[in-house]
């Protein structure tokens, strides 16, 4: 009996498991403990059979003194935790670094793959190196002798940890079942390709729970029904569903709606890849509807083309919800025939995919409401419309809180299990509140930008508080006094954040970290605009990406 085995483990293989882990826990969620233990147990029952024989075979060892003395199947205890500890390890970096990742973007439909033949050539290259290598391995088995241990080659953890472990004598390959050779002094090359394969199929079977996951998340014609967990064998069922059966026209209307958001809002962007599922999708999409719509009016080379956009996106929500307060029932209206004929080709996913299924129509219709006091400051009467707090607060409310309400029904949707309704409705108000806030904070930002393009938001009122009149802030947007201005605004930002923020953590669990992510990644841009001394891109305040990661990391921590 020893406890050289159990040191390793002490030494290098439970430190980094536990830094990981402190690492990923503000990320983590059921769905990703699920996936880990799911990889754990494969990694476990496929693993035990073959570490068994090798043993009862003496073709692997372990000497009585560098382990505790308790077995399964042979296996010394510290042995079959091993085969845990790396998968756990493994699992948790690929989870780090995919954190981000937008999975349902990378999904291909057949007549997506390009050049099926050659796709083909490698697919059947790859299938015959691995029969290959499988009928190796059943020789060596069969021969027996020297080579035998490279056939249970499947990954790589620490080649210097089983070194030292070699050279120590921990483990030991018997001299007969092996090669010879080394990777470098210590390192058997059986051992080397071991902790590289095994790593490589913890990955694979990561990627391929991932793929499936995304089948599931992005296809709902296909599973209606999406369970939090899903079983492995709905897992298998994705995996198996053909690349003819996928929709392309969703993978791509995703992947250009990520795309606008990852453009426009590096706050936003940063917050959605905490979310996860489909309520990740379908933030995306109502993301995308709200920028393409804003975009479509700003954008507008006149007046007449801006209020014709306008007029033609409530079209677009009066058919949209023609059948109820926002039934399904397509009889009567062809939603995707009117966007096919009316808007641009680049802009018609945006649209058409917007889960108007579960959204309630009024905060969509406030928001035309909005984008049509823009209208205003090419009225040659009134070309200032924010008069005082009150109008601004209005204007707030319906471009950005608006927006917030539609999220938060988004979230109560895709939520097993949901609150009250009363308690639904007063965190929804709080959201509503909380957008007018993060809409103040994007007019401080951006007065010098909106100054260029013939705006001013800040009211009236309070610009003649200090002296100053709209026509002197089109002049020079970065005076004092407008500075003085911008300041009152960011605290009246900041009154409503601090009042409104406390309903974040009347959310669903699932939601309630994400959504903090989301808002504090937006507030920060109001804490920076307080320092004297900023970084400005394209006219506008910018938080540094590290600062942006760690006020993310903070918020994450807080719950």
């Amino acid at each position: 009996m020893g406890c050289d085995y159990a040191l390793v483990h002490l030494k290098y293989t439970i430190p980094p498991a536990a830094a990981l882990t402190y690492l990923y826990r503000p990320l983590s969620s059921e769905l990703c403990i699920y996936k880990v233990i799911f990889l754990i147990i494969v990694a476990v029952v496929s693993t035990t059979p073959w570490d068994s024989y090798l043993i009862r075979t003496n073709i692997w060892s372990y000497p009585p003194e560098a382990v505790l003395g308790p077995k399964i199947f042979d296996i010394p205890l510290e042995e079959v935790f091993f085969f845990v500890i790396q998968t756990y390890n493994t699992s948790l970096l690929y989870l780090l670094l995919s954190k981000p990742t937008f999975h349902p973007i990378y999904l291909r439909s057949q007549s997506l793959l390009h050049d099926g033949r050659r796709l083909r050539q490698w697919r059947w290259t790859g299938f015959l190196a691995i029969l290959l290598v499988i009928l190796a391995g059943l020789r060596l088995v069969l021969d027996g002798g020297k080579g035998l241990y490279m056939v249970l080659l499947p990954t790589v953890y620490l080649w210097i940890v089983d070194t030292l472990a070699l050279k120590r004598g921990t483990w030991v390959i018997e001299s007969g079942t092996k090669l010879g050779w080394h990777l470098w002094d210590g390192l058997e090359i059986e051992e080397a390709v071991f902790f590289l394969l095994t790593n490589v199929l913890i990955v694979f079977g990561l990627v391929a729970f991932d793929n499936a996951f995304a089948v599931l998340q992005t296809f709902p014609d296909l599973f209606p029904s999406l369970p939090p967990l899903p079983s492995p064998v709905l897992l298998v069922q994705a995996l198996l569903v053909p690349k003819k059966e996928y929709n392309e026209a969703r993978i791509e209307g995703l992947r250009h709606a990520l795309g606008r958001l990852r453009a426009k809002s590096r706050s936003f962007y940063l917050a959605s890849g905490v979310f996860q599922g489909r309520l990740r999708i379908d933030l995306i999409l109502l993301y995308s509807f709200c920028r393409v719509a804003d975009d479509l009016v700003d954008e507008a080379a006149s007046v007449n083309e801006a209020a014709y956009w306008i007029d033609k996106l409530r079209t677009f929500l009066q058919l949209s919800y023609a059948s109820g307060p926002w039934g399904v029932s397509e009889e009567s209206r062809d939603v995707p025939g009117y966007v096919r004929a009316t808007f641009p080709a680049p802009v018609q996913a945006a649209l058409s995919m917007l889960p108007t299924r579960y959204l309630s129509p009024v905060p969509l219709y406030d928001l035309l409401a909005g984008f049509e006091t823009d209208l205003n400051f090419a009225s040659t009467t009134n070309p200032f419309p924010m008069t005082d707090e009150a109008t601004l607060k209005l204007y707030g409310a319906r471009v950005a809180g608006t927006v917030a309400e539609s999220c938060l029904e988004l979230v109560y949707h895709h939520t097993p299990v949901s609150p009250q309704y009363e308690q639904q409705i007063s965190v929804i108000r709080a959201g509503s509140r909380m957008g007018i806030a993060l809409q103040y904070v994007n007019i401080s930002r951006d007065i010098a930008v909106d100054a260029g393009n013939g705006r001013v938001y800040l009211p009236t009122t309070w610009l003649k508080d200090v002296d100053v009149t709209p026509s002197d802030v089109l002049k020079d947007p970065t005076s004092p006094r407008v500075e003085q201005v911008r300041q009152r605004l960011l605290d009246s930002a900041m009154t409503i954040y601090d009042e409104a923020k406390k309903a974040i953590e009347e959310l669903p669990q699932e939601a309630r970290a994400p959504m903090r992510v989301a808002v504090e990644s937006y507030v920060e841009i109001g804490r920076v605009l307080r320092r004297p001394v900023y970084r400005v891109k394209a006219g506008r305040a910018t938080v540094p990406k590290l600062r942006r990661l760690a006020v993310a990391w903070n918020a994450l921590q807080d719950g």
